[in-house]
This record gives structure tokens, sequence and C-alpha cells, in this order.
């Protein structure tokens, strides 16, 4: 049934007549009117915010999936394990004190260029065709740290993979034994009771020879060779 046009406003007007009479009995239109009027409304006072009221902790397993459950938990960390060497004690009794960084001892130019010279030439003259190699000492080798590295090219042709003791046999047969890190390709524990007990100085140049697979004959020639004039003579340990 279609509705005429005439009816239709009809109903509309009617309606409208009727929300208005209602607005009027609950007096909305006053209520608004108030509203826009008035100059300074109160602003409403913001919501408190409460906290939480805490009735207790407990730890609580996270939940993980049955196959691992009875695991331990992954450790994403590179650690880096190394086997405990314990030296053992050398025959010769050392008596000495750490030595004091104040006191370092620095060789000139010359008594370094001297010292290695020698040690060079002491090096060509060695018999037994072992493998050798030249170190000239720095203040970081006898004094510090007393840490001493090695060629890393000699480390890999001939020594160990692995960390190990290596022993340095002195001109006088004295041996001392020493910690060989294989990753770091140098010498740790056991160096530096070898320096102070052979007063090694900055400049001093050692010869190194590989007698045996984890032995080094060690051949000293001092720095301290150029300021007394020995031009020929080689200091022995």
């Amino acid at each position: 049934m279609v509705v005429s046009k005439q009816n239709y406003e009809d109903l509309r007007k009617q309606r409208l007549e009727e929300n208005k009479r209602r607005m009027e009995e609950l007096n909305l239109p006053q209520l608004t009117k108030a509203l826009k009027t008035t100059p300074h409304s109160p602003k409403p006072s913001p919501m408190k915010r409460t906290q939480p009221r805490v009735i207790g902790t407990e730890l609580v397993q996270v939940r993980r999936s049955s196959r691992v459950a009875n695991l331990p938990a992954p450790v994403y960390k590179e650690i880096t394990v190394y086997e405990r060497i314990d030296l053992p004690r050398s025959k010769r009794k050392y008596s000495y004190a750490r030595r004091d960084l104040a006191n370092r001892v620095y060789a000139s130019d010359e008594a370094r260029e001297y010292a290695t010279a020698k040690a060079q030439e002491l090096e060509a003259n060695l018999e037994g065709g072992h493998p050798s190699f030249v170190k000239p000492m720095l203040p970081s080798h006898v004094s510090g740290g007393f840490w001493l590295g090695l060629p890393g090219h000699f480390c890999r042709s001939y020594l160990p993979k692995n960390d190990g003791t290596v022993t340095l046999v002195d001109e006088e047969g004295e041996e001392v034994p020493t910690v060989y890190l294989a990753r770091k390709v140098g010498l740790s524990g056991g160096w530096r009771g070898f320096s102070l007990s052979h007063e090694l100085v900055d400049g001093d140049a050692l010869v190194f020879q590989l007698i045996k697979p984890t032995v080094f004959k060690v051949y000293i020639i001092r720095s301290s060779g150029y300021e007394d004039g020995e031009n020929n003579d080689v200091s022995n340990a």
C-alpha cells in the first residue's frame, strides 16, 4: 500500500509535535539554554587512576613444549674453555720482586739496532738446522703485563695447535716452563719468571731455536753491549 506524499508530511509533523511536547515535559529546552548561557562552566574533575591492588606474587614455570620440558634452557653465549696448565716447578729457585714500572729501562735506537743485528748474526751461525727466529724485547715483554707474542707464521708452522707447555732453556741449561696460548700465539705464565730472573730489559734481543717440538733454546743479546763497546762478544744468560 502506497502512502501519499501529503499523508507522509502530516505524519512527520505529528511526530515532531509529539517529540517537542515530550521535551517540554522533561524541561530539556530550559536546561540546554542554561548550559549555553553559563559563563564559566566548571571543568569536570579528572578521573583518578587507581593502582591495582596486589594480592600476592608467585613464581610460575613458563610453559614449554613437552619435547624439551625436561631439558635445560639453552644458553646463547659463546664460551671458550681453556684447559688449566699446571707448570712444574723449576730447578732454579728464583727470588725476585715485581719490577717497578717507574724504573723501566728504555734502550736507545742505536742500542736496539746493535742487539738485533748481533742476534741475527748469531742466528745465522746456529747449527743443527732447527727452526729459529729473533725477538727484540719491548717494555711490555719485560715489565708490566709480561706477555711475549711470538711470530704467527712460525707458530702456525712449528708449534702445537692447542694450548700447552713450552719450555725455555737458557745457555746454562736451566729450564723454565711457560704457558703457550695457541690462539693468541704467545707465552703467558712462566715468561715473567724467565724475564726477571735473566734481567731482560727493553732493547735486548733473544734468539729462539726450536730444538724439540715444545722446547726452545734461548740466546740473549744484551743491548747494553752497545754502550760497553762490545762489538764482537755475545752476552749470554
